[in-house]
């Protein structure tokens, strides 16, 4: 896959705890990238604060600033969330809110470095936790360097009305920077309006749904033993299939030019 971004646009609809159960539960190698400028809360709440010494993306980007050595800099930034395999890594997000202000200006730095990842050896997947849109410095060159993003949103009229002022803000973006059509996909959370519905009155495709579950949502936002069998990690390791269906079809549409070939004669 590449890179896949997920963002919101109201402020507790479960962008982290999304992100998170893909990362647990996908079978690729994943990096989860905590970059919500509001901060990160997985080192606190998922991990519960059991790492020692200042670790993520506020040091490496204050490293990056000063020694400009992200490249090597960024692997000793990661935490193994199924040590000591290295298949599922985290960059935990800042954590004191004066390390945003080192962090906005490197969002193209981080967007072109992640999405080399999918290249490397061995090759990772970038999941982006994003958070909410509306925010000081909202990282931007992330969501346009973004194979899919999924515009996570509850399935309730208040949840949905910001969503689509949000996705208005997106598509404008997009245009503007001219972002590959087919990027935004909605993914929704917990029981509501059907799919079909809110696909039509927001205009974009559903992805999935993801269930209400408040017991496996409590173990990703503040600890404890999470267990693959439970339907919102059932629900988020299903959701790879149609994120790399996705993928390859944009993937062969982008190639299909290069593909036909170029007679010799011209």
């Amino acid at each position: 896959m590449a890179l896949i971004a997920l963002v919101s646009a109201k402020g507790s609809p479960g962008v982290t705890t999304t992100a998170l159960a893909c990362a647990l539960s996908w079978h690729r190698r994943v990096v989860l990238a905590e970059c919500d400028p509001a901060g990160g809360s997985i080192l606190a709440g998922y991990l519960g604060g059991a790492l020692e010494g200042p670790r993520g993306l506020g040091e490496l980007a204050v490293g990056e600033l000063r020694d400009g050595n992200l490249d090597t800099a960024f692997w000793s930034q990661l935490v193994d969330l199924d040590a000591p395999r290295r298949e599922r890594l985290l960059l935990p997000g800042v954590v004191d809110p004066a390390q945003a202000g080192s962090v906005i200006p490197l969002w193209q730095r981080f967007a072109d470095f992640f999405t080399g990842l999918e290249h490397g050896d061995p090759p990772y997947d970038v999941i982006v936790d994003c958070g909410r849109l509306q925010v000081v410095g909202p990282p931007w060159p992330l969501l346009r360097a973004a194979s899919v993003v999924l515009v996570v949103t509850r399935a309730q009229l208040p949840d949905l009305s910001a969503t689509r002022a949000m996705l208005k803000t997106l598509e404008r973006d997009f245009a503007e920077h001219r972002v590959e059509p087919g990027t935004l996909r909605l993914l929704l959370i917990g029981d509501g309006h059907g799919k079909g519905d809110i696909s039509k009155a927001l205009q974009l495709p559903v992805i999935a749904r993801l269930p209400h579950d408040p017991r496996t949502a409590g173990v990703l936002s503040l600890g404890g033993t999470v267990r693959a069998g439970r339907p919102l990690l059932r629900a988020a390791r299903e959701l790879e299939v149609p994120v790399g269906a996705l993928l390859e079809r944009r993937r062969a549409r982008l190639a299909w030019p290069v593909s036909q070939g170029v007679p010799d004669a011209l």
